[in-house]
């Protein structure tokens, strides 16, 4: 089982910037990629940026230039960060952590942390 546990988010003014994390605590498995990914009010969740065990990084195209992702793997847990420049309105959605573990063909979700972008 790995649980995620959510960090980050909040309120910002357009232009601002944040920065989630998430640590999955991890017992035997391996988590191949770990990402976030967002959904708005009335819209479906979309992918922001994952990242693989190898480095290996996707961007959703509205964010690329604007988000960075990273992740440190440590003896038993695994820590993702989503740092988050030039915020837009338009960001503004739910926030979810994800962790893809292929030796067991599922994945795993956060309970999600709010981002408001202003303008």
């Amino acid at each position: 089982q790995v649980q995620l546990v959510e960090s980050g988010g909040g309120l910002v003014q357009a232009g601002g910037s944040l920065r989630l994390s998430c640590v999955a605590s991890i017992s035997r498995f391996s988590i191949n990629v770990m990402g976030w990914h967002r959904q708005a009010p009335g819209k479906q969740r979309e992918l922001v940026a994952r990242i693989a065990s190898g480095g290996t990084t996707v961007y959703a195209d509205s964010v690329k230039g604007r988000f960075t992702i990273s992740r440190d793997n440590a003896k038993n847990t695994v820590t993702v960060t989503l740092q988050m420049n030039s915020l837009k309105p338009e960001d503004t959605a739910v926030y979810y952590c994800n962790a893809v573990v292929s030796s067991l063909g599922t994945s795993y979700w956060g309970q999600g942390t709010q981002v408001t972008v202003s303008s």
